[in-house]
């Protein structure tokens, strides 16, 4: 069960005008949906048709008009290791310049609270276990991901030079695998675990009797549900302010052929699962060390079963109104 301080050292004003980039996505729509369970009043957000965060110019024009007070950056370009290892420069370029000109408008308007989100991919493949904040920097990243592990490290150095510059209290959280309602089920361009709930789902239907994962199965991973993310981002704000990026995690991890057998058993899906070892593993491991963020006093709500049942239910409702790319 988690617990939190009853007194936040830095609590926000629920009138504050809270600008959450990326609201419409997986992340940024647990944290508008958590804003609102918390009672803030002036959330504001614009899909990628009314701004593209690309844009430089346009988006120095959003927050000159909007002058929010508080910015959460959940937007980026985000895909599984098929599409992070196909498109690797649109990957780099295109969340270098959400970032850039994001952090950068920010500036220009003085917006004293900033919450950056990056991602575990930037830590080296080969890290110590379970991987500290202090890994940042010394090693090798896995090939895969590179680029878009290159991006969100740059994104918190630019976090780390705007407080140093400009005395700002912005900071960055460095969440673990998500997943949860709104995710991305693109057969070819999800992560791991909704790409195996939808592959298990169709072949249910199909009748079909075998599928195939990707590698060899062993490699383990951590999994947060993704409105326990959105609770840590709040306590976060509201309990962390450091130039030091804060890992957010669950606190364990599984097998993907483990996991695999999960979402199979959740699915209803009752064929053979085999592995397809011509593809690639990825990262060996990867579980994050969330000792920093319990200190402060966070735990998770949600179990791994519970939020796969949850996330298949969400699946299953919009089955016909998915993701196109």
């Amino acid at each position: 069960m988690m617990t939190e301080p009853h007194s936040p050292a830095f609590p926000l004003e629920r009138n504050s005008l809270v600008y959450v980039a990326g609201h419409r996505g997986l992340v940024g729509g647990a944290i508008w949906r958590e804003l609102h369970r918390k009672g803030f009043t002036n959330l504001i957000g614009a899909t990628s048709a009314e701004l593209d965060l690309r844009n430089r110019d346009a988006v120095f024009t959003f927050f000159a008009t909007q002058r929010p007070t508080v910015v959460i950056d959940a937007a980026a370009r985000v895909g599984g290791i098929l599409a992070n290892n196909s498109y690797p420069a649109e990957f780099l370029s295109d969340n270098l310049q959400i970032q850039v000109n994001m952090m950068d408008a920010a500036n220009s308007v003085d917006v004293d609270r900033l919450l950056f989100l990056g991602s575990s991919c930037i830590y080296p493949k080969f890290a110590t276990q379970p991987i500290r904040e202090e890994s940042l920097l010394t090693g090798a990243l896995e090939s895969t991901n590179d680029s878009y592990a290159i991006a969100k490290i740059a994104g918190i150095m630019h976090v780390q030079a705007s407080r140093r510059q400009y005395g700002r209290r912005w900071i960055s959280a460095m969440p673990t695998n998500l997943y949860g309602p709104g995710d991305n089920f693109h057969p070819q361009n999800s992560h791991v675990l909704p790409g195996i709930i939808r592959r298990f789902h169709e072949a249910k239907l199909s009748g079909i009797n075998d599928v195939s994962v990707w590698g060899t199965g062993t490699p383990r991973r951590e999994f947060l549900y993704v409105d326990d993310l959105a609770r840590a981002c709040f306590f976060l704000l509201e309990n962390y302010d450091s130039p030091e990026i804060i890992n957010v995690g669950f606190g364990d991890d599984i097998s993907i052929r483990d996991l695999s057998e999960l979402v199979a058993g959740v699915v209803g899906y009752s064929g053979t699962i085999s592995q397809d070892r011509s593809k690639p593993d990825g990262t060996p491991r990867k579980l994050l060390d969330v000792s920093r963020l319990k200190a402060l006093g966070w735990r998770p709500h949600v179990s791994l079963e519970d939020g796969l049942e949850i996330t298949y239910r969400w699946f299953l409702e919009h089955e016909h109104n998915l993701r196109s790319k």
